[in-house]
C-alpha cells in the first residue's frame, strides 16, 4: 500500500514537474513547481529516497521566495496609479552600490546595461549640463533604444548611492508580469517628453 502510494505521488509530482516547465506565466510556474516539490518530496520521505527527498526538500523554500516575490511584483504593479513612481515597484528589485564624486558611470554612446536609480547625491547629464537629484531615474531609454546605445554620459558630481537594475534583470521582470510594460513605456514617453522640451522650448508635446 505505501509502495503504491508512494508511486502515486511520484508520478503526480513529475507531472506537475513537466508541467510547469511547459508553461509561460511565472506565478503559475513557480506555484506549480512548488506542488510538485512537495508531492516529490512525500515520495523520497516514502521510498527512503534520500536523494530525491533532499533535492525537492531544498526546492520548496526557493520556489515559496520566488513565487512570493513575484506576487509581490504583481501586487505592486496592479496597484500603481498612473502617476505612482517608478521607483516605488522598481526599487525593490534593484541593486545598492556607492559611487564616488567624480566617477563617470557611462559615457554618450557606450552599450547601455543598466538603468539607475539615484537615492543621494547628485548625478550629472554632461553634454545638457543638467543636475540630476535623490529620486531620479536614469539610464532606462538606453535599454530600450534599437542599438542599446548611450546619448549622454552621465558623472558623479557628488558621492552617490544609487540602485541599479540590469537589462537582463528588466526583461526578466518584463517576463514575470508583462503589465510593467505598460509602466515603463509610461517612463520612456515621459524622459522622451522631458528631453524635446529641454531641447526645443517653444514646441509643445504632440498630442
Amino acid at each position: 500500500m505505501t509502495d503504491t502510494l508512494a508511486t502515486a505521488l511520484g508520478l503526480i509530482g513529475a507531472a506537475l514537474m513537466l508541467a510547469s516547465y511547459l508553461m509561460k506565466s511565472m506565478l503559475p510556474l513557480r506555484i506549480v513547481a512548488l506542488t510538485a516539490c512537495c508531492f516529490l518530496v512525500a515520495y523520497g520521505a516514502l521510498k527512503s529516497a534520500l536523494p530525491t527527498l533532499l533535492l525537492y526538500g531544498a526546492l520548496v523554500p526557493i520556489n515559496i521566495k520566488k513565487t512570493l516575490q513575484i506576487r509581490k511584483l504583481v501586487k505592486a504593479i496592479e496597484g500603481a496609479r498612473g502617476d505612482t513612481p517608478a521607483s516605488e515597484w522598481l526599487l525593490p528589485h534593484m541593486h545598492r552600490r556607492t559611487v564616488a564624486a567624480g566617477t563617470t558611470l557611462w559615457r554618450k554612446n557606450d552599450v547601455a546595461t543598466e538603468m539607475l536609480y539615484l537615492e543621494t547625491g547628485t548625478l550629472r547629464l554632461v553634454e545638457y549640463d543638467e543636475t540630476l537629484a535623490p529620486g531620479a531615474l536614469v539610464g532606462e531609454i538606453g535599454l530600450f533604444a534599437p542599438d542599446r546605445h548611450r546619448t549622454l554620459t552621465l558623472e558623479a558630481t557628488t558621492d552617490c548611492v544609487v540602485y541599479s537594475l540590469t537589462a537582463e534583470e528588466m526583461a526578466l521582470l518584463y517576463y514575470q508580469n508583462p503589465k510593467l510594460g505598460f509602466h515603463v513605456m509610461r517612463l520612456i514617453v515621459a524622459r522622451l517628453m522631458h528631453d524635446v522640451q529641454r531641447s526645443h522650448p517653444a514646441a509643445s508635446p504632440a498630442a
